[in-house]
């Protein structure tokens, strides 16, 4: 028998760091089912409510990212950086990793910091073209660093990156065979079009005023919709569902099952981070992108145009998406031929086995500093 492996994984605040973070766990269980995992995360951030949905346990480091304005809050941050290496060194002495594995976020950092300085091998996982913070800062530490796009030595070292692709849930993907099901699930009709708009985990404000403000239009051309909203704009949307006389709105703060929403959408609105279009490149979506403004060298709309450009999706900007989202949806989905041709293409820019490709590197750096012992 084996010996148990135990494994953990930190970060979060978004589901563009979780749903990763799951992904990579998923994979390894399926190389090394003995492996046992340990999240860390930040109290109060999401993570603490998905990780352990998703059937694996996490323990919180009082943290949080430095307001770019000036706030009180800010008064406590090196408090909680203290807090939380000493946290993080008392979860690593209890649960003894064999690596640490660290995907961005807030708990990343003195998670995996701490984890280098007490000799555990560390892999981390960044998901965009641009770095975020916490991994730029673990960059000069980690053994190994696995990217989904090309030129990153410009911000890691070079002998030390991956190129795997970002890893993909695949407790995700569309299955026709679920469609009944998945009908049921979401209170919809068969025989109707079904347009899934997601504003990532946390909702967008655009898409929501955007679909808000033409749900009327929407519904009488015969749409169904599943509408991800986020928690703050959830009661709002389902005023709106629960007042449509001609068609079925489903409003969520959050879409648990995703695999079902895939299956039955035939257009998908979403904003455009990395692990979103990775999601939908691997589901083969045809897809509205409404790119976030809001994000560092606005690589959204980077990522958007690099599938547009390839016909693989359309692009809504966020300034025009107030009158030009709703028109596309609806033309989007009464056009077949151009709905087909979006699906194959952006099947084209899936990198699949992602996240096996992760599990072996990361099998492959437990077993190298081993023999090294």
């Amino acid at each position: 028998m084996q010996q148990q492996l135990n494994i953990m994984i930190s970060g979060g605040g978004t589901g563009g760091h979780i749903f990763p973070a799951l992904a990579i766990a998923e994979a390894i269980r399926t190389l090394r089912p003995e492996a046992d995992f340990l999240f860390v995360g930040a109290r109060g951030r999401m993570e603490m409510e998905r990780v352990p949905a998703a059937g694996y346990r996490i323990e919180g480091l009082w943290i949080s990212g430095l307001q770019r304005s000036l706030s009180l809050s800010n008064l406590s941050f090196p408090f909680k950086v203290m807090s939380s290496l000493w946290q993080a060194r008392r979860i690593i002495r209890r649960f003894r990793p064999a690596l640490a594995v660290g995907v961005g976020g807030y708990a990343s950092a003195p998670a995996l910091w701490m984890a280098s300085r007490m000799g555990i091998p560390t892999l981390i996982q960044e998901q965009n073209a641009f770095p975020g913070i916490a991994n730029r800062i673990l960059a000069g530490r980690a053994d190994l660093i696995c990217v989904a796009y090309p030129g990153m030595e410009r911000y890691f070292p070079a002998s030390r990156i991956r190129t795997t692709g970002n890893p993909v849930r695949r407790t995700i993907m569309p299955d026709p065979a679920r469609r009944q099901e998945a009908l049921k699930h979401f209170g919809l009709t068969e025989g109707q079009p079904v347009a899934f708009i997601t504003g990532g985990s946390l909702g967008a404000r655009t898409l929501n005023q955007s679909i808000a403000g033409g749900l009327d239009s929407l519904t009488a051309a015969g749409l169904q919709l599943i509408w991800q909203t986020g928690k703050a704009f959830e009661p709002r949307a389902r005023e709106l569902a629960a007042a449509q006389k001609h068609g079925s709105v489903h409003a969520t703060a959050f879409v648990e099952r995703m695999d079902l929403a895939y299956t039955l959408a035939d257009v998908v609105v979403s904003r455009a981070g990395a692990m979103a279009i990775a999601e939908l490149s691997s589901a083969g979506k045809a897809c509205i992108l409404v790119p976030s403004p809001n994000v560092t060298e606005d690589h959204q709309t980077r990522n958007a145009l690099a599938l547009s450009e390839r016909g693989a999706a359309q692009l809504v900007r966020d300034a025009d998406a107030p009158a030009q989202l709703v028109p596309a949806m609806i033309a989007l989905t009464q056009d077949t031929r151009t709905r087909e041709s979006l699906e194959r293409q952006i099947l084209t820019m899936a990198l699949p086995g992602a996240d096996l490709e992760i599990a072996r590197l990361a099998l492959e750096l437990i077993d190298s500093k081993t023999s090294k012992r």
